[in-house]
């Protein structure tokens, strides 16, 4: 079964910055929508920022602070993310998507999850 797996979440204090990556567990395949949600406690999980062959899209409460980068051909994805604010605080998940779709902004368009990485942001 495939598994995408997180790295680089931790604890920053508010203003700081993280680098989350993603990657296969096994062997890399084709992605052609990837993408990262978060999910904070009590709430449901939400969209964070997508990547397809045309672009990227990211949710209004991110846009000029987090960045999407990754490569198709293989399911790796990174989100770089500056000017961390407490309401940042969740466990982000990464997903891939291994059919064409229109967008990729809905957990349910997506085929492949990762299992977490808990992003801790202080006052």
């Amino acid at each position: 079964q495939v598994q995408l797996v997180e790295s680089g979440g931790g604890l920053v204090q508010a203003g700081g910055s993280l680098r989350l990556s993603c990657a296969p567990s096994g062997r890399t395949f084709r992605s052609y929508g990837m993408g990262w949600f978060r999910q904070a406690p009590g709430k449901e999980r939400e969209f964070v920022a997508a990547i397809r062959w045309n672009g990227a899209a990211y949710a209004d409460f991110v846009k000029g602070r987090f960045t999407i980068s990754g490569d198709s051909e293989k399911s790796t994805m990174t989100l770089q993310m500056n000017s961390l604010k407490p309401e940042d605080t969740a466990v982000y998940y990464c997903a891939a998507a291994r059919e064409l779709r229109s967008d990729y902004v809905r957990s349910v368009q997506y085929d492949y999850w990762g299992q977490g990485t808990q992003v801790t942001v202080s006052s």
